[in-house]
């Protein structure tokens, strides 16, 4: 790669250098795609500005930016262009065949050297635009959209809806500056998608601003970029109304709990989605879940959905902005509405369901008396649709590991209670279920979601007196594995 910056040569009068910085100065006033444009101009060839995240940030013609990316990337393989560093990115030259070498150096020099200062001031500014940000965002989470929206010219372009990303990691700062230069975000009027990016309590949120469709993944792809680059972990929420951003914020935080080094971005909508909700009749499914939920506030339900995706409650209080303690009173007072258990592993996965059915119609029977959760209605996880879905959820699982994970969901995903109960190591049963998550088709058994879902499927098909521990294979006191 080229760094070197020449000198301004003795025979440039020959072709204006003057009148070639007068041009770039020109051009550098109005916008770094004027610049870039104008560079491309006077060498009579194309150049590209390469951003590592965003890719080709300016490129004259528009169809040389596959190319200038690639050269950037390989440039070994292009030995004709010439990469100079500006401004956090790199910028790729390739001249007519007719113009001379000092002046590709002169123009290179002037653009770097004009890019450079645009950044400087851009930076200047920056700090204030991104205390806008946060502000805008914060305002947003308290309810007014209405400000927000006529303060990017919402009314006129209809902004209805939002995506939300928050992202976590061990150098935000670093990531939320890379991630603003690669989308550089505007407030200006006349757009049809508007991105927030702000800094909030130690984590890195970015709001999209649209008219219930997303932009063509861009925004989705430079997320991720960052992520992978700088070891970020990121959940997905949306689009959902303006109104209930506060939600897909709440949702966002707990699809990242699901997020690993594996899968850095986890969208709300992946969390334990398998269709089983939508695979179920409406009657008497709805009308059950409609009665079970009935003494419930829309706090109490919402609180309880976070919970049970999370699996915990710190994470619960993290994900709604909340105090442990307070998670841990609210539990309770929804246990007793409930009147249940919530510590049973089978009245969480019943609640889930519960609280993922779709509303019931105007017409829908209404259920007299109690409705216990603790025991499903008939016609509901007994039907052939969600025995189907549970034996392909469980299709190939051994019949040893299917007791075994049974045992350890009813033990809430603790190893060392289920393992006594089974009579093996602790050892034995981690490396059971490793086994199981594996034949399973790699699913995150982490995830709190799919562990309730699983045990819906094992529900469903159960076989004459359930996943008995004591049925277990034994040979001489140990535990084997079945051919």
């Amino acid at each position: 790669m080229s760094t070197a910056r020449t000198a301004e040569p003795a025979g440039a009068g020959a072709w204006g250098a003057r009148e070639t910085a007068v041009r770039l100065m020109r051009a550098a006033t109005r916008s770094g795609a004027h610049l870039v444009s104008e560079a491309a101009a006077l060498i009579e060839g194309w150049a590209v500005l390469a951003d590592p995240i965003a890719g080709a940030v300016y490129a004259t013609p528009a169809s040389a930016a596959a190319a200038g990316i690639r050269a950037v990337a390989h440039p070994q393989e292009h030995p004709a262009c010439q990469l100079h560093p500006a401004a956090g990115a790199v910028l790729a030259l390739t001249p007519g065949p007719a113009v001379a070498a000092d002046r590709t150096g002169l123009v290179a020099q002037v653009t770097v050297a004009l890019l450079e200062v645009r950044a400087q001031r851009a930076a200047e500014l920056r700090a204030e635009q991104l205390r806008l940000h946060s502000t805008l965002i914060r305002l947003l989470l308290d309810g007014h959209t209405a400000s927000i929206t006529a303060t990017v010219g919402g009314d006129q372009h209809g902004l209805t809806h939002a995506t939300v990303y928050r992202v976590t990691g061990p150098d935000i700062p670093t990531a939320h500056q890379v991630l603003w230069r690669a989308v550089s975000p505007s407030l200006a009027p006349g757009r049809s998608v508007y991105v927030l990016l702000g800094q909030l309590e130690g984590e890195l949120v970015v709001v999209e601003l649209h008219s219930g469709t997303p932009d063509d993944g861009r925004l989705l792809r430079l997320v991720s970029r960052v992520t992978e680059r700088h070891g970020l972990l990121a959940g997905l929420a949306g689009p959902l109304p303006l109104d209930e951003v506060g939600a897909a914020y709440a949702d966002a935080a707990v699809a990242r709990h699901s997020a690993s080094p594996a899968r850095r971005i986890v969208p709300a909508t992946a969390v334990g989605a398998s269709g089983l909700a939508q695979l179920l009749p409406a009657d008497p499914y709805t009308s059950w879940a409609a009665t079970v939920l009935k003494p419930l506030t829309p706090d109490h339900r919402h609180l309880l959905t976070v919970w049970l995706r999370t699996g915990s409650i710190p994470c619960t209080a993290a994900a709604l902005g909340l105090s442990p303690g307070t998670v841990r009173t609210r539990l309770r007072e929804a246990g007793r509405l409930l009147r249940t258990d919530l510590a049973d592993a089978g009245v969480r996965a019943h609640l889930l369901l519960a609280l993922r059915a779709p509303a019931p119609g105007a017409d829908a029977p209404v259920r007299a008396g109690r409705v216990s959760l603790r025991v499903l209605p008939y016609g509901i996880l007994d039907t052939q649709a969600a025995r189907t879905w549970a034996a392909g959820l469980l299709d190939g699982l051994d019949a040893h590991l299917r007791i075994a994970l049974a045992c350890w969901l009813r033990h809430h995903a603790k190893t060392a209670p289920a393992a006594n109960e089974l009579h093996v190591h602790r050892t034995t049963l981690t490396l059971w279920l490793a086994q199981a998550a594996e034949q399973l088709g790699g699913l995150h058994l982490s995830d709190a979601t799919t562990r309730a879902e699983l045990h819906l499927a094992l529900e469903a098909t159960a076989p004459d007196g359930g996943d008995d521990p004591a049925r277990l294979p034994r040979r001489g006191g140990r535990t084997y594995r079945q051919p």
